[in-house]
Order: C-alpha cells, then structure tokens, then sequence
C-alpha cells in the first residue's frame, strides 16, 4: 500500500485530521473519532470553493463533506484524494503525476519560491562545492596542462630572487666571493631565467583563454538545453531577465572558477608553501616573523564569507530585476509608444537602476575596505624584515644578501596570501551561481516521461478526456471534471467567455501541461504515456499570436521540417495563400523578416503561421483565434487557406467570432472551467442556453457596428 501522509482540516474549531489507515478512512476531530471501510468508499475528490477548499466522500451512493481547508492545502489535499482513490479502484495510474514535496526535507520549511526547491536555510555550500568540482572531467587535461606551466612559472620564479639577492650580493659583488669572477654568467642565468618565465606565461595563457571559451561555450549550452526540457509550469513562475542573467552572466561567473578560481588557488597555495619552505630553509627566525599577519588574515576571511554570499545574491536579484524591465519595455515597445508612457518607462528603469547601483555600491564599501585592510596586514611583515632583517645585518647574523633575497621572496609570498584574501569574493560570487544554474538543470517542473514511452508513428487522431482537473495555480482550477471524446477527423469548436478554459484544453491536448487529476487520451492512450516527440510531431497550432523567428520567410516556414525541399515549402505557401504576397517581397521567400523595414501585416504574418503548419503535416490541429485582429478580406484569404488545412484532420478551434465556427462538427461549450454545453450550431441554439445567449449577444453587437453575424 502507498504511504498517505493526514490532511489537516484548519477551519474548525477543534482540530481535524483525516487519514488512511490499513484499508481505512479515519475522521478525528477532537475526542471524536468517524472511521469508513474500504468496501463502502467509492470516491474521494476535491471542490475549490472561494477562498477555500473542501474533500468530499462518495460513501455508500452518498456525498458527504470530509474536511474543510485552506486553499494553501490544495495540493496536499489533491495527492491525498488521487493516492486512496488508487486504493479503492485499485488503479496505479493516477497517483504519480503531481506528487512533488514543496517543503524542505530537513527543516519542513517551505520553499521560499515554489518553482525553486531551494532551502536557503539548510542548503549545503560544501556539497555544492563538490558538485562544481564535478564539472572538471571534460576539462581535466587542459586544466591539468595549464596548471603544470604554471606551476613551472612558479618554480622558475624561485630562481631569479635567489639569484638576485644572496648570489649576486653575497658571493658576485662581494670581495673574494665564491662567484667574484662571474659577473657576467649570473646575469645571463638571470636573464634566461626571466625568459623562460616568459615563455611560460605565455603557453599558459593561449591555454588559459581556450579553456575559458570551451568551458563559457558549454555552460551556456549547459543552461539552454536544460531550460528547453523545462514545462511551462516552469515559465510561469520566471522573469525573462532572471533566466537571461543565468545564462550569460552566472555561465561566465562559474566559468571564472574554473579558469580564474581553481588553477590560480592550486598553484598560488603550492606558491605559498615553496616559499614558505625557502624562507624556513635561509632564515627560520625571519620567516616566523614574515608570517605574523597570518592568522589575522585568515580571522577577516572567515568572517567576510557569509557577508559576501548574501551581497553577491542581493546582487543577482537586484540585476534580473532590472533586466526584465529592459526586456519588457523593449517588447512592448509599440504599446509604451502608443500610450506615451515614455516617462513612466525610465521611471520603472531608474528604480530598479537604482537598486542595482546601491547593491553594487555596498559590495563596493565592503571589499575597497576589507582587502586594502588585508594588504597593510601583509605590508607589515614587510617592515619587520626591514627592521628586524636589518638590525641582525647591522650585528653580522644575518647576510645583505640573504636580506634582499628576503625581501624578494616575500612579495612572492604575499602575492599568493593577496589572492588567497580575494578567494572568498571569487568563491562566493561563483557557488552563488552555480547555485541558480543548478536549480535550472535540477528543476522538478519537467513533464514526467515513462521509462518505455508509447510509440505513435501515425496518429488517428481521436482525442478523449477523462474527468480532468487542471489549474495553473494551487487552489484555482481552470477545469473541474471535464470529459469529452472526438473521434478522428471531426472538428470541434471551444466555446465561451473569456477564462472559461478554452485555451487551457488545447494546452492539455497537446501536453504543456498535464491533467492535476484526470486523462487526456490520444487514440486510446494516455497522453503522458505516449513518447514526447511523436505527440508534438503530429499536433501543429496556428495561434492568434503569431509568433515569426529573426531569419528569412523561407526559415520560418520551414522551421517545421527543416529537411523540406523548396518546392514543399513553396507549396505549403500556396495552401496558405501566402505565396503572392512572398514573392512580392524585396527578396521573396529569402527576405529576412525585422531588417529593412520589412513589417509584415497581421494577416500576412498569420498566413505565413498556417504555411508552417500546412508544411507540418499535423495529424491533430489547433486553432486558437486564428482570424483574430486582421481585417474583413485579409480574413477570407485566412480562412480559406484554414478550410484547407482542417481537411482530414482532427481540429480543435477557438474563434472570436462564434459565426466561423458554424462549419464545426460539433460545439463545447464551456463555463466557468466546466463542460456545460455539446452540440452543433443549430442544435444549441435550439437549446436556448449558454451558447444561444453568447451567440445573440454577440450577433447584437456586431449588427450596431454594422458587421454581419
């Protein structure tokens, strides 16, 4: 048996639970206890009333009211319903679709954002850390490459303040030294030295910058291939700015830890701990004095950490939020111009603006205070080798030489320590990254896909629902226990007022969404039992929104079958009474659409939609307001390139004029998310209901402005 976790009913009084428990339904409500066996029960569904919810029992041929919640327990009402139906019906079908846990499992919080299982309270950055890591195979080798020159560049660069300090000092310049009569031999190992280092940062760097490009290249491929499998639940819940800002700028800034971050930390800490080694080995009493600032350093770091995490997410928020705002001004650039709200626009941009430029700016106070505060720390072991280096110079323990290859070798150590102080901002800005990214490619708002899908080659094109229940938000359902069949070939209209549900059927039938409880079935078969690609392969839309890709006429219809011929293209431009006016254009079926003041009309832009579609070969069609927002004769053309796409196919059509639709098979007729209505034309308005009162209301209408019903 499933697990079942109580539902709570929070609007009475006293407190109620409902359970399952061994084949049995138990009520408790204070020292009362009401218990059904599984013979007697028959059904348990959810009704969403106004701002609440109520689970009803069909118990014995009776309904009776279980429990009474909150609309927040929607969902947790709905899988409770769904899993003891599976027990009653014995049916595993239905349980398994919307079963995702919107609460933390560690602290039962929940989520602060429902589309982003993330809990910030429990999220775990070494794991985190570990699973960037785990993006480094691909580019083991030449990350290894680069690390090796630079680890070679590092190891040279012992060499010259060596050279350069106790060498050229202590035994070159000074009288009776070992190498007195040498002069020239150690200058040339020092320019040689200096060379190779050249050459070695150079390597390391054409390395460097190819890594970076192949690792930017891939995470943003990464990020898009993982959005695009993503369901439009998913899209609901998401700026345009946010999701833009994850893949370009947080792609780069993971992109920096694995070229910028994770070699630079590897060679600077085996950097820190050779010249530490060096140091020890010339003078140990100086080198415990150079490493004085040390722990004070490493004290600031552990303390700046958490503050720059939270500056660097305030950040990313701040810069997705004013990025929507560009991108919806620029998209709606016609309706701001329309409505001259020009200056409402820069107001909106100034805001956000403005946040970003405070964020920035307490990022700004934080690190042009906290590092600068680091480096004096470091610039005082400088001064205690100079003074304590010199006082044992002026007494004879301590060489000029070995006091300049000191002062040498400390800017090499406190180099590496710099950079170890700034691993924190680096650390911080890239795991807040990968953190956003990860939750793209860890999504749950994915279509759920069976592990051996059902294989469609050629669809019939029947189409069934089976009692479905769909909303896009919890607790507001768009469609309550909607069924209907339509057999092969036979054309639907969707009728109603706006919100009804109409759109939300098309969107069902062709798998956007699934069914909160509920099927839809496609020549017999569940729709999310049938493999992805063969449902979207033989279901084509023409929408009222025509939506046309920045390319060529040509592109765009054939972005339906790109491996069309020419000929197939232009003749599905023909059935769409397209052809005339493409070839009308500067450069016909290869005139790029938004250059050149290329503007199409609505209508052309329709026909070019209906061409994609004709081109598609659908075996199930949708029409959603396909002759919407274009004029009288541009409509004709419209509709009769849509007569001869319907033609022996199974078609779902939306019209906002109830008068295009007469032609249809048969009419559902939907109100307020329920099936009210079947029929043909003549029949329903025979019916005297809903359909006759929205047909006569919307003749009446037309007949004032002068345009036939």
């Amino acid at each position: 048996m499933a697990e079942i976790h109580p539902i709570i009913g929070d609007l009475g009084k006293e407190k109620q639970t409902l359970s399952w428990e061994n084949d049995t339904l138990i009520y408790q409500e204070g020292t009362f206890t009401q218990s059904w066996e599984l013979d007697s029960l028959q059904e348990l569904k959810v009704q969403h009333l106004v701002g609440s919810i109520m689970l009803l029992g069909k118990i014995d041929d009776t309904e009776i009211v279980l429990l009474r919640g909150s609309l927040g327990q929607a969902r947790e009402y709905q899988v409770f319903a769904q899993t003891v139906n599976t027990e009653i019906t014995g049916k595993t079908q239905e349980s398994r679709w919307d079963q995702i846990d919107d609460r933390c499992p560690k602290c039962n919080r929940l989520y602060p954002d429902p589309a982003r299982p993330v809990c910030p309270r429990c999220l775990d950055k070494r794991s985190l850390f570990k699973r960037v890591l785990a993006l480094t195979p691909p580019y083991s080798k030449k990350i290894a490459l680069m690390v090796f020159l630079m680890i070679s560049s590092s190891l040279v660069g012992l060499i010259p303040p060596y050279l350069g300090g106790r060498i050229f000092y202590d035994e070159v310049l000074k009288q009776g030294g070992k190498y007195s009569d040498r002069l020239g031999l150690v200058v040339l190992l020092m320019f040689l030295a200096e060379l190779l280092i050249l050459l070695l940062n150079v390597g390391q760097g054409r390395v460097n910058a190819k890594v970076a490009a192949q690792i930017a290249f891939d995470l943003k491929t990464q990020v898009f291939t993982a959005m695009q499998r993503l369901s439009l639940k998913f899209y609901n819940h998401q700026q345009t700015g946010s999701l833009m800002t994850r893949v370009n700028n947080d792609a780069n800034h993971l992109q920096f830890f694995f070229h910028d971050g994770l070699p630079y930390f590897i060679v600077n800490s085996l950097r820190l701990v050779g010249v530490t080694v060096i140091l020890v080995a010339m003078d140990w009493q100086l080198a415990l004095m150079v490493l004085i600032p040390v722990p004070i350093i490493v004290f600031g770091i552990v303390k700046i950490r958490p503050i720059l995490w939270r500056f660097y997410t305030k950040r990313w928020r701040a810069s997705s939020r004013l990025n929507s705002v560009v991108n919806d001004s620029l998209s709606g650039v016609r309706v701001v111009k329309a409505f001259g709200k020009e200056d409402l626009e820069i107001e909106r941009f100034s805001q956000r603006n403005e946040r970003v430029f405070r964020v920035n700016q307490e990022v700004g106070k934080l690190t042009s205070t906290v590092f600068p505060a680091m480096s004096y720390f470091m610039s005082i072991g400088s001064l205690v080798i100079w003074g304590f280096g010199g006082w044992r110079v002026v007494k004879g323990s301590l060489t000029f030489g070995t006091l300049m290859a000191f002062t040498g070798y400390l800017w090499m150590l406190y180099g590496p320590l710099e950079f170890m102080t700034r691993v924190v901002e680096w650390w911080s800005s890239s795991m807040n990254s990968a953190q956003r990214i990860f939750e793209i490619i860890d999504s749950p708002e994915v279509l759920w896909q069976p592990e051996e899908p059902v294989r469609l080659q050629k669809l019939k094109g029947s189409v069934e629902a089976r009692d479905v229940t769909f909303g896009y938000e919890e607790g507001k359902p768009v469609l309550e226990n909607v069924s209907f069949k339509v057999e092969p070939g036979e054309m639907i209209g969707l009728v109603g007022r706006s919100g009804a549900g109409k759109s939300t059927i098309i969107n069902l039938i062709s798998r956007l969404y699934d069914p909160t409880s509920g099927q839809i079935l496609i020549d017999g078969v569940d729709a999310r039992e049938i493999d992805q690609k063969d449902l979207r392969r033989q279901i084509g839309m023409v929408l009222q929104e025509t939506f046309l890709f920045r390319g060529t006429v040509y592109d765009n219809i054939a972005y339906a079958r790109p491996d069309a011929s020419p000929e197939e293209v232009m003749e599905a431009a023909k059935i769409a009474n397209a052809h005339d006016f493409i070839i009308e254009l500067p450069d016909g079926y290869e005139t790029i659409l938004g250059e050149r003041n290329i503007n199409l009309s609505g209508g052309e832009r329709q026909r070019i939609a209906i061409a994609r579609a004709v081109l598609h070969n659908p075996q199930i069609l949708i029409l959603d307001e396909a002759t919407a927002s274009i004029d009288t004769e541009t409509e004709a053309l419209v509709q009769e390139a849509l007569e001869r796409l319907v033609e022996g196919r199974t078609t779902f059509a939306i019209a906002h004029r109830l008068s295009t639709l007469r032609q249809a098979d048969r009419l559902f007729v939907l109100d307020k998310g329920k099936l009210v209505e079947v029929g043909t034309h003549e029949e329903l308005l025979r019916q005297k209901g809903v359909y006759h009162m929205l047909f006569t209301t919307q003749r009446n209408a037309l007949s004032l402005v002068g345009v036939a019903g």
